[in-house]
């Protein structure tokens, strides 16, 4: 008897899971994970926030049904992350917007309303960027190219190779950026960067797909979202895909939205259509939890300020164990070629070492990266720096 199933190809290891696994196995005393990409505080917990905390509660008392909200989620949600994302001023007439089950379904959701107006699209990636990308382009039946984007000898974003590949574009192309701090690398653009591609993109009428997991976490919420408000004020059309994992701590509450800047109010209403039709084929109604603690928080001038208070403390750690890894490995080694690590933002770093490299890492000395070196650096406690630098430099990166 035949077997629906049985022609199922065996899947690979997830490379994070796998880290994941080996990590929980190891027995080690003071093993430092770099590998799995969530914020930790300086005791190595990732906490729920105040704000999220006070919103809940607030939530409990005053819920009085758990019935379905609308197709693409609650407006109150769109409406209070386009104000997040594309600032007040922006003409909301314009926005399309759908919640997500996180910022990859939003992503997903994005490549399905793509191949829906253009089956023929090409979508471009940056070079590296986030594993799961490509995925999703392939899964729905997109084609790809790649781009240039990151210098490795520099450990910074290279704009002008970007640019030179990205004028091969033209229209019904789709170019997804990284809003801020880039996974894997924390190698961000400048602002006149994105002045010139969005000058570029007018020409090759191409649209661009801005991925927007790390808001707040380079440089604060305006500086992170200015090269997205640039291109969204400049373009006729831009798809942002919005995660709240990061900046509000909802990671397991799965919030997420897809904003569509449209040409006019008539388009809008089109896209949004389209993203309710979308939403119905792949699970109905979103999930509001995690949204609705949000748009409490964003629409509440005290529980806003406590989660910007909080949101700026993170990003401050980070950027304190940048600088100190920095300098704990400049004087270890008296050389700055690490000084990129203190210049990069976000989350994440690509440290620049070899596959081996990183295997004598986690052999020699319990520490746990990505094997394309990526690091974590929100997975680190000042306690780690001193033993980390000195890992690094004992095999050899």
């Amino acid at each position: 008897m035949s077997r629906l199933l049985a022609p199922l190809p065996q899947q690979p290891e997830d490379q994070i899971l796998k880290l994941m696994r080996l990590y929980a196995e190891d027995a080690r005393p003071g093993k430092i994970d770099l590998g799995v990409g969530v914020y930790r505080n300086a005791q190595g917990q990732t906490p729920v926030m105040r704000a999220v905390k006070a919103a809940e509660q607030q939530l409990w008392e005053a819920q009085q049904t758990k019935g379905y909200t609308g197709l693409t989620g609650d407006p109150g949600f769109h409406q209070a992350m386009t104000g997040l994302v594309l600032g007040d001023p922006f003409d909301r007439t314009r926005v399309a917007a759908a919640a997500s089950v996180g910022g990859t379904g939003a992503l997903h959701t994005a490549a399905e309303l793509i191949r829906a107006a253009n089956p023929q699209a090409r979508i471009w990636l940056p070079d590296p960027t986030w594993p799961n990308h490509a995925p999703i382009v392939d899964h729905v039946g997109l084609a790809r190219r790649g781009y240039r984007y990151f210098d490795a000898a520099t450990g910074a974003a290279d704009p002008s190779a970007m640019l030179e590949d990205l004028s091969a574009t033209g229209p019904g192309d789709v170019v997804l950026l990284h809003g801020c701090c880039h996974n894997p690398t924390g190698a961000d653009l400048a602002l006149p960067d994105w002045q010139a591609l969005a000058e570029l993109l007018a020409r090759t009428g191409a649209t661009p797909l801005i991925d927007l997991a790390y808001l707040g976490f380079g440089d604060g919420i305006e500086a992170d979202a200015a090269g997205t408000r640039l291109l969204a004020t400049a373009l006729p059309e831009v798809l942002i895909a919005a995660s709240c994992s990061k900046n509000f701590g909802l990671y397991r509450e799965r919030a997420g939205v897809l904003l569509t800047v449209t040409p006019d109010a008539k388009a809008r209403a089109r896209v949004q259509e389209n993203l309710a039709a979308l939403n119905r084929m792949n699970f109905s109604f979103p999930p509001d939890h995690g949204a609705r603690l949000v748009s409490m928080i964003l629409d509440d001038p005290a529980l806003r300020a406590d989660w910007q208070d909080e949101l700026d403390g993170m990003r401050a750690g980070i950027t304190g164990l940048r600088q100190q890894l920095a300098a704990a490995l400049r004087d270890r080694s008296g050389s700055d070629r690490f000084g990129f690590l203190a210049d990069n933002r976000g989350m994440f770093s690509r440290l620049g070492a070899s596959p081996e490299q990183v295997e004598a890492l986690r052999r020699d000395h319990a520490v746990y990266m990505v094997g394309d070196s990526r690091m974590n650096i929100a997975g680190l406690t000042p306690q780690d720096v001193p033993r980390l630098a000195e890992a690094i430099l004992d095999a050899g990166i």
